[in-house]
């Protein structure tokens, strides 16, 4: 069977994924409206967390938080589930979709095989779309891929189950409840002044702080732990910016593009001028993954190199912080 289902590309798996199941029941929220609503952008910086051999550092909230802050304040409701068996999983999938439901899944990335090789990394949390199943293929809607797809049961029971950090355990999940009007402006509203709390969050391992004690450990690094680790670490930096959730500049451009939606729908020109300042911001950041990614290939030598990163990293931070707190003036106005 193949239920009616539009795929519509995105820039990030889960703001897709919840935009794509709202479309399909005639709610027309963008990308960057899910992002902004469900105040995606955000900063963490956990150094006791080790993930491939590296400090913890994420660029936008644990999975599933947007969409469910999200669907808190729009007031739709999302049924969510897991399994321990394979089966069951399956069969609970064949169910909905026999039911004509479009089922949202979180899956394991290494061994979705319609992905290049190079972005095939051990990452649990992706998201994506089933729609239909024709003989022993489920018909998939990946937000990130231009095109529809087909997984195998097989291949899909295998990146269900993956292995490893936040493994998914067959997490399913579908739209139960759309209100029939919502309120948009109370929703952007909120969105906004969580993100903004979180960016300027007192303490060390949030927002621009988190982001300051990253930049001063950048400069310590080479003498504490040796250049190898240290370009490992910076490594893994990148990574979480540029791929993983396409975090860094990626984010600050889709919040760009949800700040000039909300200026529209608020009737406040001043984020008009603020998605320009933070589009200029995202720049910044794509600057700082082109000038690690540098180091990290030994395109840039020399101890100079790493205070570089530092002074650029601590820059960011004070310019997000003027950032917010302009923002915040804003949506109290």
């Amino acid at each position: 069977m193949k239920l009616e289902f539009e795929h519509h590309q995105s820039a990030h798996c889960e703001n897709g994924v919840a935009s794509n199941l709202l479309k399909n029941k005639g709610v027309n929220i963008s990308e960057p409206m899910a992002f902004g609503i469900g105040s995606g952008l955000f900063f963490v910086y956990l150094p006791f967390l080790r993930v491939n051999h590296a400090p913890g550092f994420s660029y936008r909230p644990m999975p599933g938080f947007i969409f469910k802050r999200l669907s808190k304040r729009l007031g739709f409701k999302i049924e969510r589930k897991k399994f321990s068996s394979p089966q069951k999983a399956q069969s609970t999938l064949d169910t909905m979709l026999e039911n004509k439901i479009p089922v949202g899944l979180q899956v394991g990335v290494f061994n979705l095989v319609y992905f290049p090789d190079e972005y095939r990394f051990h990452f649990n949390a992706h998201n994506l779309v089933v729609y239909g199943k024709e003989k022993d293929k489920y018909l998939i809607s990946d937000p990130v891929i231009e095109y529809p797809v087909e997984l195998t049961e097989k291949e899909l029971e295998k990146v269900r189950f993956a292995k490893g950090a936040l493994p998914p355990k067959g997490h399913m999940y579908y739209l139960t409840y759309i209100p029939e009007k919502i309120n948009l402006e109370q929703a952007i509203i909120k969105g906004i002044k969580q993100t903004c709390n979180d960016m300027l969050a007192p303490v060390p391992i949030v927002g621009v702080r988190a982001m300051r004690w990253v930049a001063k450990n950048i400069k310590k690094w080479p003498n504490s732990i040796g250049i190898k680790k240290t370009n490992h670490y910076l490594g893994q930096l990148i990574r979480m910016q540029e791929e993983i959730g396409t975090g860094g500049g990626g984010f600050r451009y889709i919040y760009a593009a949800f700040l000039q939606e909300a200026s529209s729908v608020l009737k406040k020109p001043e984020l008009k001028e603020m998605s320009k300042e933070m589009t200029e911001i995202g720049d910044e950041w794509r600057d700082f993954a082109l000038n690690i990614s540098r180091v990290y290939k030994n395109r840039t030598t020399g101890s100079s190199m790493y205070e570089e990163l530092s002074k650029q990293l601590m820059n960011l931070s004070y310019r997000e912080e003027a950032f917010f707190k302009k923002l915040k003036t804003i949506i109290r106005l």
